[in-house]
């Protein structure tokens, strides 16, 4: 009888010691496709930014290229700006349907779509600034990520009222464009601040959640890549978020 409960134990210690070391592969997977798009992003902006500007002698910036007016100025500008909503759709409707390599290649090109995207940035916000609030950001996303990851605690009614909150301020956002409000504008980037920094711990816990030892590497390499959009968003817009408020306008 002892020697049987002895068995038991054995193999429920090596069961989850298997799914421990199948959870830290699959979430260093999740990280390293979102900080690589994050890199890959903060490229293609500075890219476009320096390809895109006339400097003086001091750095001061004194005009547009060709390349600068054609996307910062004319219809292009819209183009830029709505791709990567676009490939967000695409994703999320067909992973289904995509193989992994498939998934990982959408991936980078969304992050590339979103360095031209942004890139817009370096006109509005020095590079100091810029770079100070991307080290806030990372700081504040590490430490909620870790907490979504230890945690006991069940996010997921916290989920639902954060995506709430998240559709507030999009309607908002939306309204305060024809409002130009700036006290609309400062209250919004708050409450952004709040909802990305509550939906990064509640999106971490959720993808690890969706871990199953079962999940053959095709399906796990497809669940990595959507996880690893998913962080990639509240990154993104955690950051933008923190620089409407920290940021320092040129």
């Amino acid at each position: 009888m002892e020697l049987n409960r002895q068995k038991a134990t054995t193999r429920s210690s090596t069961s989850e010691a298997i799914i421990d070391q199948g959870l830290r592969a699959y979430m260093l997977k999740v990280y390293n496709y979102m900080a690589s798009g994050v890199l890959l992003t903060g490229f293609i902006s500075l890219l476009f930014f320096k390809l895109s500007v006339v400097t003086g002698t001091s750095g001061e910036i004194t005009g547009l290229t060709s390349f600068g007016s054609t996307i910062y100025t004319s219809g292009l500008k819209w183009v830029i700006m709505l791709a990567p909503l676009g490939v967000v759709f695409y994703m999320s409707f067909n992973i289904a349907k995509m193989t992994s390599a498939k998934a990982q290649s959408t991936f980078w090109v969304f992050a590339a779509l979103m360095g031209a995207s942004l890139s817009s940035i370096f006109l509005m916000y020095t590079g100091e600034s810029i770079t100070r609030v991307f080290f806030i950001t990372a700081g504040t996303f590490g430490a909620m990520s870790i907490y979504g990851y230890t945690t006991k605690r069940d996010l997921t009614k916290l989920g639902s009222f954060l995506m709430m909150g998240l559709f507030g301020i999009i309607i908002a956002s939306i309204v305060n464009i024809f409002m130009k409000s700036s006290m609309m504008y400062f209250v919004i980037s708050i409450l952004g601040v709040l909802i990305f920094v509550g939906l990064t711990a509640y999106d971490t816990q959720k993808i690890k959640n969706m871990y199953l030892v079962s999940d053959s590497g095709e399906l796990m390499g497809k669940k990595a890549v959507m996880g690893a959009l998913t962080l990639y968003l509240d990154f993104i817009n955690l950051f933008i978020m923190l620089l409407r408020l920290f940021g320092q306008r040129r």
